[in-house]
């Protein structure tokens, strides 16, 4: 595919296979730990200001913002070139949501990659700190944390929340996750595993998670903080419609891979989003695990 990548100084053009993923330079003492933030809108005009904001006010010194855009037609390519941290951006059509983050994936120069919503914001200036820090003192190879789910128009009113727990391989047969926004990859390990399957239109992100963690074990850690703020809405934690359509594809997740959940486990999967609702209420806000 042919790629136009806008960056600060310059416009490239640059021709990307499919499926092949830049290779990154060594991690040096020197250096701290570069992480890539991956944003994909379309016409995100009313939300992405608040993304763009949050990443700009992220208190780290070594991160790269990519924004790959699907050729919208409202003014949400003007708000991206409107902020200057912003690394990259293209803006063309696409195959979707997963299609545009692989795109974001294939752009990287980071040594750890995440991937931040058109509609989601980071919860205080200190997300990508504490991610790094994490990352150089435990070297783990991925890394996840807490998630709330917040009122569209007043991103302090938490609605849900999403408490992930510490990590057990054996949590993905009880219906387990981690939140995927906040997920954060090393770059060798989409180069090892693979990038979204595009078969799947609303669980390649659940599916990329169970490739990585579940079937291929790479180290992960768990952040005991809230990391994302996301807008209740999109595209599989709507209606429960949505939810029965996503169902069915967690089945095929596990199926692509050649693993065999439980009898139970995909049906564990939606009953943990109930307890969501209530967590607000039963649980403290958790502070920060870095000192």
């Amino acid at each position: 595919m042919d790629l136009s990548i806008t960056n600060k100084t310059k416009t490239v053009t640059g021709s990307i296979a499919p499926g092949k993923v830049l290779r990154k330079e060594p991690v040096t003492a020197q250096r701290p730990l570069r992480i890539t933030i991956i944003t994909v809108t379309y016409n995100s005009s009313h939300t992405i200001a608040d993304t763009l904001e949050s990443v700009k006010a992220q208190q780290y010194e070594n991160i790269e913002h990519i924004v790959v855009d699907g050729a919208s037609t409202d003014n949400t390519i003007d708000i991206v070139r409107s902020y200057e941290h912003v690394s990259k951006y293209i803006s063309e059509k696409d195959m979707g949501l997963y299609d545009a983050m692989n795109k974001g994936v294939q752009l990287a120069t980071g040594d750890i990659i995440g991937i931040l919503n058109s509609d989601d914001v980071y919860a205080h200036p200190h997300v990508l700190s504490h991610v790094a820090e994490i990352f150089t003192r435990e070297q783990t190879d991925t890394l996840y944390g807490d998630l709330d789910f917040v009122d569209p128009d007043n991103l302090d009113k938490v609605v849900r929340s999403w408490r992930s727990g510490k990590f057990s391989r054996s949590n993905f047969h009880f219906g387990w996750m981690p939140p995927h926004p906040t997920f954060f990859v090393r770059r060798e390990v989409y180069e090892q595993t693979g990038l979204f399957n595009l078969s799947l239109r609303s669980a390649a992100d659940y599916e990329l998670m169970l490739r990585i963690l579940f079937k291929h074990q790479y180290k992960t850690s768990y952040l005991k903080e809230v990391l994302v703020k996301m807008r209740v809405g999109g595209m599989s934690n709507g209606s429960w419609r949505k939810r029965l359509k996503a169902n069915i594809e967690d089945r095929m997740a596990w199926k692509m891979n050649d693993l065999r959940p439980y009898f139970f486990t995909l049906y564990m999967k939606p009953m943990r989003k109930l307890f969501q609702f209530v967590a607000p209420y039963l649980r403290p806000a958790h502070r920060s695990q870095i000192s």
